[in-house]
């Protein structure tokens, strides 16, 4: 199983020179990725669990890119109705070829009506939109020419492989998705107990039912540690020997990679990227 970190490309610390150590600590510590999160209009809503300055995550990507070698960086998630889908076939496969084929399209519908709002784009059929915008894309990373609102369109340079997706949400319709598009389920936040019980029966369930194979799992989990263990807790919070045998719990159920997020939600949480790459090495023997 690949551990992957979620850099924050928001907040206080989301500095060039912050960005940068963080790609560093994960290339350098054998990390297997790094991902960063997507919105294009900071609302009020949105800022108030992702302050300024926010960082484009396609142009953060490339320019991460050139600074690394080995490591896989990805999007925890784009949300795609927000952005053209041929603009963002076209963002990726360039992106994909430019870094060696280090790119993972990680994918989702959002959750900000504001946002939606501010970029003129309709919040209600978001799911479908969504659907809609990854047809397009892997259209477009697969053939020389499609064709897209009866106009011939050329996508070259087309991406070889095409980057795999990572489908977001754990919602029933977002399982769907999943399994008619994905590469890899992405599910925020989810237990071991859950996806045992409920989430990857109904993701194979979804994938028999689109006639392909079941996705990988690629879940993303919150890290949170502290000094005692707790009895009462989600996935990923608690003393060291309680997270170890959570991200075991995720290996046991054949996950090929997990992402681990040291942002709780709350901007008055934010720790330095020292703090929080300290917290990870220990955690991970690093």
């Amino acid at each position: 199983m690949e551990i992957g970190v979620n850099i924050l490309n928001f907040g206080p610390h989301a500095t060039p020179s912050g960005l940068e150590s963080w790609t560093a600590f994960a290339e350098t510590s054998g990390l297997g990725f790094a991902m960063i999160s997507d919105h294009v209009a900071v609302t009020p809503d949105v800022a108030a669990q992702y302050p300024a300055p926010f960082y484009d995550p396609f142009t953060t990507l490339a320019w991460l890119a050139g600074r690394t070698s080995r490591i896989m960086l990805g999007t925890t998630v784009a949300v795609l109705p927000y952005r053209h889908p041929l603009h963002t076939a076209r963002v990726t496969a360039n992106l994909a070829e430019l870094s060696g084929g280090r790119l993972i399209l990680g994918v989702g519908t959002g959750w900000s009506p504001l946002e939606y709002a501010a970029l003129d784009v309709p919040f209600d059929g978001r799911g479908r939109a969504t659907d809609d915008h990854l047809r397009t894309i892997i259209d477009a990373w697969t053939h020389d020419e499609i064709i897209h609102n009866g106009q011939t369109v050329s996508t070259a340079p087309r991406p070889t492989p095409p980057p795999p997706v990572w489908v977001g949400g754990d919602s029933a319709p977002a399982v769907r998705r999943a399994a008619r598009f994905g590469d890899a389920w992405h599910p925020l936040f989810a237990s071991p107990a859950w996806l045992r019980e409920s989430g990857l029966p109904a993701l194979r369930e979804a994938a028999a039912a689109a006639g392909r194979p079941v996705p990988a799992l690629a879940p993303r989990i919150r890290i949170h540690r502290t000094e005692t263990s707790l009895a009462s807790r989600d996935p990923g919070q608690g003393d060291t020997a309680q997270i170890r045998d959570d991200i075991e719990g995720y290996r046991s159920l054949g996950a090929t990679h997990l992402l681990l997020d040291t942002y709780l939600g709350d901007p008055a949480t934010i720790r330095t990227p020292e703090e929080d790459q300290a917290v990870l090495a220990e955690l991970l023997d690093l």
